[in-house]
């Protein structure tokens, strides 16, 4: 059951899944999705039955006193129960699960700056030595070096900067520092379920 409604995202139109936690957001989604069709139906027969019982033809004087049946109000909380259980129940403790548990670093962790800008996303690798160099405000030139990286300091000769382009070895954990250089932006990787 969890690898079908895992697998479900597959036909939903969603990239390729690329992190450890996708799963589990996977997981998520069929959830939602299953019982968003289970709505759509429902609601789509009670639309379509509603259409038949309350025409004009049936019924030409108006009824005052309105729905005297309790049905309506138990179906009502069965929906809210249910989307408080999909709530409560897994969307909190995942959302937890993933923005709270930090991956460990080790030595096989990439990691990657990410800086953004207006239009623009500045990917820092940190090259072969595996240390970023130095990062200086007063050194930014949007031309040049949009991040303001000091090629004087230590570990700077071997970083890698690029301008919109992110790219991962496969199969490696990686830590992603974000920051900004202007406003607020959303850092988006679908393959890897992160919006931030």
């Amino acid at each position: 059951m969890v690898e079908f409604l895992g697998k479900l995202s597959e036909h939903l139109g969603f990239p390729i899944m690329s992190s450890s936690h996708g799963l589990e957001i996977d997981y998520m989604n069929g959830w939602v999705h299953w019982l968003m069709l289970i709505l759509f139906v429902g609601w789509g027969i009670f639309f379509i039955y509603a259409l038949f019982r309350f025409r004009s033809g049936a019924n030409p004087k108006a009824s005052y006193e309105g729905v005297t049946s309790h049905v309506h109000r138990y179906s009502e909380y069965g929906v809210i129960f249910i989307e408080a259980l999909l709530l409560v129940g897994f969307a909190y403790p995942m959302w937890a699960k993933v923005k709270t548990q930090v991956p460990t670093i080790n030595e096989n962790t990439v990691e990657v700056r990410v800086i953004a800008q207006q239009f623009a996303w500045n990917v820092h690798y940190p090259g072969a030595d595996g240390k970023f160099g130095d990062t200086n405000p007063e050194l930014v030139d949007e031309e040049t070096n949009p991040i303001g990286l000091n090629r004087n300091s230590p570990n700077a000769d071997d970083d890698i900067t690029t301008i919109n382009q992110l790219h991962l070895p496969v199969d490696k954990p990686t830590m992603i520092y974000l920051s900004t250089k202007d406003v607020i932006h959303s850092l988006s990787l679908p393959e890897m379920r992160v919006k931030q």
